[in-house]
């Protein structure tokens, strides 16, 4: 039976956290300056020592694989550092060597890559734009000459030669015979003449005798076959002709180009590659001596009905000779750093496009266009890891690159078959560059557990930091970092005051005295919107403006009102009752919940109410949360850890003959985590005392089996959560929040709650047991065991000892009366169906008590 309260044992007067121990102010005198204008550039990274040393390996080191993976949340600084190194690294490397496509004249569609010197690029492609007009020049002039014109003429002159004779020998042979030979708009043709020696009409032919018509005809055909034969070497002659004149034009168009072809050679001697070019370019003018004697007077050719002038016929037939300078770092100081944005396929590795002409798409190795991977060639490429795996084909193509060392120039559309238009299919080029991606913890891993060659290409992991450790020389680093936003942006300074404010509110952001964060995106925001007030409060103007600690806490209340609005709907709903949470009097059962809510980048303490009930059972700690598929699995985990404590401490040696319910009263939505543990530990012991736990209090915390109380997070919220209800309601001056000891240190808590705290309006309480707890909420000792485990009279712990005993005895009772089966049920007849069906709809729910012993023993007949 309960005990009276005569008999109950007092609690121990609980410690409480003072105004000072929950918060840790920084003092402006120890920051050595009166404003950020007085402070030196900053020249070194906040917190990040060992991303730092791990950039500097992976920059440093020059074997395979060495890339780096730069992980850590937005806002660490991660690109900053990278860069600041790179820019270092970069500056005492050589400017690496150009590279440029030329024609390949042996295979057209399979353009030549040329390596150059840094920034002779663009002079190879002038010195070859200036060849290809000298050799114009000098080609025409040649064929223009007497000397050219006079062979030819010889060549034609001895060809016609040649022809006249044979035709001459075959004439005589005609006349002997007594016919004539005669040209004809068909050619030429022999005739029969008469005595008179004129050509015979077809008259004077029919008036002949047959025989003598015989003989003309036979006469006729065989001069024909002559003919034939004639006229056959009359072509060869004219074939003969036109080698000797090609052979002429090759002859003056070497000796025209030899010589300035020789020049450009001696030029670029340096460059094997460039030689065996010139050669083939040599070979080829040669070969193509008639483009070089056409003039630009020609008249315009004609295709499909399309006019294409005569100069731009000579510009596309020259194309083939220009020179597609891919990469120029001319103007460079040191090896390139290059940062793509957009890292889609092409951008990566480069493209070759087309161009539409009559219809069709062409293309030729002017038109290829280099990628980001060309540019860092021999520098370095910083790449955001999410966007390059968002693209398509983008992480196959780097990975390729980066595996083979060559960059290949891919079009996608031809290796899927999507296209059918012909294309080029460039000569690789070499790759010697450094990669650097940049991305989220999550994304690392992931790629490091599931892509095996993630983990032979990217060696070196730089792994940036949230926090840093809260020292007076971070301290510093922080106001050099808050004058360097000040210069970049032309904000006004900062004062010493404005400075420590910034400082505490990065202990606030990590939620840990002992620390700062280093998040510096957030930091960046804070200072320039404190900026803003502090000119809004200046008339707009940031001349003489000094931002203080005022200007800092209205930026940081700005920010709060712009997000809180669905917090102060929730605490208008608890203030008016509709939900439910009591902040005075005194309840068995029912305990103050904190919780967490998070709003994007905002989030807010609201307490919730959690009520216990217990009856006689079978052991089982049931959370109607999880029944119902609202509890997250770590808040379910925490409801079975209490099952764990009581079967320890209260049931060692006997059944737990109990049956416990918890709920979030008016939770419609899901619940996770277990920092409401102890709160429904609590809330269990006080239904099982029997003792009323004081409605003022609010608790957070998680425990564990053996009943200590272990940290949680969001601890500042929970507690001005709570604070904030509690002024809505009417602070009574003993109102508080039970937190865990280890928590002590995280909190960082606003000024109107410290306030409070000073004045004794409001409490809160750290406690490491749930002895400690459960004796401050209901006011009555927990009680420790003595040597034979029975606990003193009066105490919390025999209260609850008692009760459970006596569940035990009443389960042993029916048991042996028969109104209790062995799975602990309080009935013999099996669940009507209605219930079954309704506990059946409920995934994960408890059997039904007693039904397998039931199911049993209809098994065996009984």
């Amino acid at each position: 039976m309960p005990q009276s309260e005569t008999q109950r044992k007092a609690a121990p007067a609980p410690k409480e956290i003072g105004a000072a121990e929950a918060y840790r102010v920084c003092d402006p005198a120890s920051l050595g300056f009166e404003t950020t204008a007085d402070l030196p550039p900053l020249d070194q990274v906040i917190g990040q020592e060992r991303a730092v040393r791990a950039v500097d390996f992976g920059i440093g080191i020059r074997s395979e694989g060495y890339n780096i993976y730069a992980l850590g949340p937005t806002g660490t600084g991660k690109a900053s550092t990278i860069l600041q190194f790179l820019e270092r690294e970069a500056a005492g490397l050589p400017v690496p060597d150009d590279w440029v496509y030329v024609n390949n004249f042996s295979v057209p569609h399979q353009p030549n890559a040329i390596r150059l010197p840094a920034g002779k690029g663009c002079e190879f492609r002038g010195d070859m734009e200036k060849l290809i007009e000298d050799l114009q020049a000098a080609i025409t002039q040649a064929f223009e000459g007497e000397e050219y014109e006079s062979q030819r003429r010889e060549i034609a002159q001895q060809v016609s030669e040649r022809q006249e004779k044979q035709l001459d020998a075959l004439r005589g042979q005609a006349e002997s015979r007594g016919f004539t030979m005669v040209r004809t708009p068909a050619g030429l043709a022999f005739a029969p003449k008469t005595e008179e020696g004129e050509t015979m009409s077809r008259d004077k032919y029919n008036e002949l005798p047959p025989e003598e018509q015989k003989r003309i005809d036979e006469g006729l055909e065989s001069l024909n076959q002559e003919l034939q034969q004639v006229m056959r070497q009359v072509r060869q002659e004219e074939k003969g002709g036109r080698d000797s004149l090609r052979e002429l034009d090759q002859q003056v168009t070497t000796y025209a180009a030899q010589h300035l072809v020789d020049d450009m050679i001696e030029k670029w001697a340096g460059v094997p590659e460039v030689e065996e070019y010139l050669k083939a370019v040599l070979e080829d003018v040669v070969e193509s001596a008639d483009e070089f004697k056409r003039s630009d007077d020609e008249s315009p050719a004609t295709f499909m009905g399309i006019t294409i002038p005569a100069k731009q016929r000579s510009e596309a037939a020259f194309r083939k000779y220009q020179v597609n300078v891919l990469v120029d770092n001319k103007g460079l100081s040191g090896a390139p750093i290059i940062r793509e944005s957009n890292p889609n396929l092409q951008n990566l590795v480069g493209r070759v496009e087309h161009l539409a002409q009559f219809g069709a798409l062409l293309t030729d190795f002017n038109m290829i266009k280099p990628g980001t991977l060309h540019a860092a060639n021999g520098g370095f490429l910083i790449l955001e890891a999410r966007e390059v795996l968002l693209k398509p084909y983008a992480w196959d193509a780097l990975k390729r690159t980066l595996k083979t060392g060559m960059v290949r120039i891919e079009d996608v559309g031809q290796q899927l078959g999507f296209t059918t238009t012909s294309t080029l299919d460039p000569e690789p080029v070499p790759l010697n560059a450094k990669v650097v991606l940049i991305g989220e913890p999550m994304i690392y891993y992931l790629l490091h557990s599931l892509d095996p060659d993630f983990q032979e290409l990217f060696k070196v992991k730089a792994d940036f930091d949230t926090i840093a450790d809260r020292t007076a020389a971070n301290e510093v680093l922080y106001a050099r970092f808050i004058a360097h936003v000040c210069r970049r942006e032309k904000l006004p300074p900062f004062s010493k005051e404005g400075v420590a404010r910034i400082v505490e509110h990065g202990s606030r952001t990590v939620e840990d005295q002992r620390k700062l964060s280093v998040r510096f995106l957030g930091v960046v925001d804070l200072v320039r919107e404190a900026a803003y007030w502090a000119m809004h409060r200046n008339g707009g103007s940031p001349d003489g403006t000094i931002v203080d600690r005022d200007d800092v806490q209205r930026a940081i209340d700005e920010h709060i009102h712009r997000s809180a609005r669905i917090e102060e709907r929730v605490r208008e709903m608890i203030a008016q009752g509709t939900i439910m949470v009591d902040t005075e009097g005194e309840v068995a059962g029912q305990l103050n919940g904190l919780s967490v809510s998070m709003m994007g980048d905002y989030a807010f303490g609201r307490p919730s109410r959690i009520t216990a009930t217990t009856r006689l059972g079978n052991g089982d700690v049931v959370d109607i949360e999880r029944e119902v598929e609202m509890g997250g699995p770590i808040h379910s985990k925490g409801v079975m850890i209490l099952a764990g404590f009581l079967g320890a401490r209260f049931a060692a040696d006997r059944p737990l003959s109990l049956s416990a319910r918890l709920v979030f009263e008016q939770s419609y939505a899901g619940v996770d985590g277990d920092s409401a543990s102890s709160t429904e530990l609590y809330a269990i012991l006080s239904s099982l005392s029997g003792l009323p736990v004081a409605q003022r209090f609010a608790v957070t915390g998680s425990v564990n089996q053996r009943g200590q109380v272990q940290a949680i997070g969001g601890v500042n919220e929970k507690i001005e959560g709570f604070f904030a209800v509690c002024k809505e309601k009417g602070l009574t001056g003993d109102q508080g929040v039970l937190i865990p000891q280890a928590n002590a240190a995280n909190l960082m808590l606003r000024q109107e709650v410290r306030d409070a705290i000073a004045q004794g309006r409001f409490h809160v309480y750290p406690v490491s047991t749930v002895d400690e707890g459960i004796a401050i909420l209901t006011g009555v000792a927990a009680g420790e065991p003595d040597a034979e485990g029975v606990y003193p009279e009066g105490t919390v712990n025999r209260l609850v000892a008692d009760r459970l005993a006596e569940l035990a005895k009443k389960a042993k009772e029916h048991r042996r009366e028969g109104k209790i089966d062995e799975g602990g049920a309080t009935d013999t007849v099996a669940p009507a169906p209605a219930a079954r069906t309704a506990r059946s709809t409920l995934r994960g729910v408890h059997r039904i008590p007693g039904r397998r012993a039931l199911l049993k023993r209809r098994a065996l007949g009984d």
